[in-house]
């Protein structure tokens, strides 16, 4: 498999895209499952801001939430892109470059 950053950096694509994708890819967005290990929120707030009742992280934000995940195939259709539906946020880069 290639490395993160030979998946999303492309001359296309703006500086801003690609550090979102590098941050999103290495789990560096601001979840709040990240936040705990930062000492700003305790672990028992570390619910998805959608109300689910499941951990907010990058991966679920993205792909599993009933409400945010439900846009990935959105976009797809939007892009005119059609391809398996992985449950893991590098998978669906590979899928697509």
């Amino acid at each position: 498999m290639q490395n993160d950053l030979e998946l999303i950096q492309h001359k296309q694509v703006s500086l801003k895209v690609t550090i979102f994708a590098w941050r999103l890819l290495r789990d560096r967005l601001p979840t709040k499952s990240n936040f705990p290990n930062r000492g700003i929120l305790s672990f028992e707030a570390c619910l998805c801001v959608a109300s689910c009742g499941q951990v907010e992280d990058a991966r679920h934000l993205f792909l599993s939430c009933s409400f945010f995940g439900s846009l990935w195939p959105l976009l797809q259709s939007w892009i005119g892109f059609e391809g398996a539906h992985h449950q893991d946020i590098s998978d669906h880069f590979t899928q697509i470059f």
